[in-house]
C-alpha cells in the first residue's frame, strides 16, 4: 500500500479497558441490496426505488448481536474512504462502539441484486493493506485489552493468516476465529474456538462432511491443531460443540426461517455471550442455537430481540456425544 502510514486515532465510541469482547474485522463491506421488479436487459436502464445499504462483515455481526445481548463487544478492524465512513455512521446509529483503524485504501461496496431472474452479487477485492496498517491495529487491540478477541470474516489483500497469529498472540485475551477453512489450515497459534460450518470444516480437515458424524471426526481433527473449541455450525442439521473430554450436538431449534445470512456468525455470538456468563459450555451451546434461530428468522443481518434467549435456550435438548 502507499501513502500516509494508518491512522491510530480516528472513530468514536465509548471503549474503555476491560472490554469483554473486541472484534475485528479486517475485511469490511457496505452491503448494497437492491430489488428490481423487472429482468435485466442488455442497453436497457433498470430502475428502482428499493434498496439498503448495511454495515457488513462477520466481526461486525457478532458485535451487532452480542451488544443486543447485554455484552460490551466494540468493533474494530480496517476502515477507509466514503464507504469506511458509512460503516461507522451505521453503527453509531445502531449503539455499536467502534475504534477502527483508518487505512489509506477504500472499504468495499458488496452489491445484491434481486430480481425476477435471480439473485446477483458482485463483491469488491477491497483494500490492499500492509504490515505498517497491521502494526496499528495490533496497539489498537493492546490498548482496549479485550477479555477475549474475535477475528472473523476474509482478509483484504497483502496480508495472510500469520497477521491472526500477531492479534492472537499479542495479549492475553483469548481469541476466537471465524474464517474460511484454508485459512484455517494456516494458522499456528493457540486459540479459544474456531466456528467453521460444514464446507469450512471439510476444507479444513480434508476430510469429506456429510452426516452429523462425519463433522463429529473432522471436528475432532480441527480442534488438536490448536484450537480448545471446535463449534461447527451445520444449517438445518444443528451444531457440534468439541472439546478436548467433551462433545455435544444441539439439533437447531425450530424457526421460521427468512434469510440464514448472519446465522453462523450468530451461532459464534450466543456461544460467547454463554462463557461471557460464566456457563458451562453445554448451555452455552444452548445459547448459540437459540440465537443463530432468532437471526435466521429475519433478513439480512437485522439484529432481533434477544430478551427471553436465555429462558428459551432451557427447552434446546443437547446430546453428549
Amino acid at each position: 500500500m502507499t501513502g500516509a502510514p494508518a491512522s491510530e486515532s480516528t472513530d468514536r465510541g465509548d471503549i474503555g479497558n476491560g472490554t469483554d469482547v473486541l472484534t475485528v474485522t479486517m475485511n469490511p463491506a457496505v452491503d448494497h441490496t437492491l430489488t428490481i421488479e423487472e429482468p435485466l436487459r442488455e442497453g436497457e436502464v433498470a430502475r428502482t426505488d428499493d434498496s439498503q445499504f448495511d454495515a457488513g462483515g462477520k466481526g461486525i455481526n457478532v458485535s451487532q448481536y452480542l451488544t443486543e445481548l447485554g455484552v460490551g463487544a466494540p468493533a474494530t478492524g480496517f476502515l477507509g474512504g466514503p464507504f469506511g465512513r458509512m460503516i461507522g455512521d451505521a453503527l453509531d446509529d445502531e449503539g455499536v462502539a467502534r475504534d477502527f483503524v483508518e487505512i489509506d485504501g477504500r472499504t468495499r461496496l458488496n452489491t445484491t441484486i434481486l430480481n425476477p431472474d435471480g439473485e446477483y452479487k458482485i463483491n469488491h477485492n477491497g483494500p490492499v493493506v500492509d504490515d505498517a496498517d497491521v502494526d496499528a491495529l495490533v496497539r489498537r487491540v493492546e490498548a482496549r485489552a479485550p477479555d477475549r478477541l474475535v477475528v472473523a470474516g476474509s482478509l483484504p489483500r497483502g496480508i495472510d493468516a500469520d497477521a491472526v497469529d500477531r492479534l492472537a498472540g499479542a495479549g492475553s485475551w483469548e481469541t476466537a476465529v471465524d474464517m474460511g477453512g484454508s485459512f484455517l489450515r494456516r494458522l499456528d497459534g493457540e486459540y479459544l474456538v474456531c466456528k467453521p460450518n460444514r464446507d469450512e470444516l471439510a476444507a479444513a480437515t480434508d476430510r469429506t462432511v456429510e452426516t452429523v458424524d462425519d463433522a463429529v471426526d473432522a471436528a475432532r481433527d480441527l480442534r488438536e491443531r490448536g484450537f480448545r473449541y471446535v463449534l461447527a455450525s451445520l444449517g438445518a442439521d444443528g451444531a457440534l460443540l468439541i472439546s478436548a473430554s467433551e462433545a455435544y450436538y444441539a439439533p437447531a431449534p425450530p424457526a421460521d426461517v427468512v434469510d440464514t445470512v448472519g446465522a453462523g456468525d450468530a451461532l459464534l455470538s450466543g456461544f460467547l455471550a454463554g462463557l461471557t456468563r460464566g456457563e458451562s459450555i453445554e448451555v452455552a451451546l444452548r445459547t448459540a442455537v437459540v440465537v443463530a434461530a432468532r437471526v435466521v428468522a429475519v433478513s439480512g443481518t437485522s439484529v432481533p430481540t434477544f430478551d427471553d434467549v436465555f429462558a428459551e435456550r432451557d427447552r434446546v435438548d443437547v446430546e453428549a456425544i
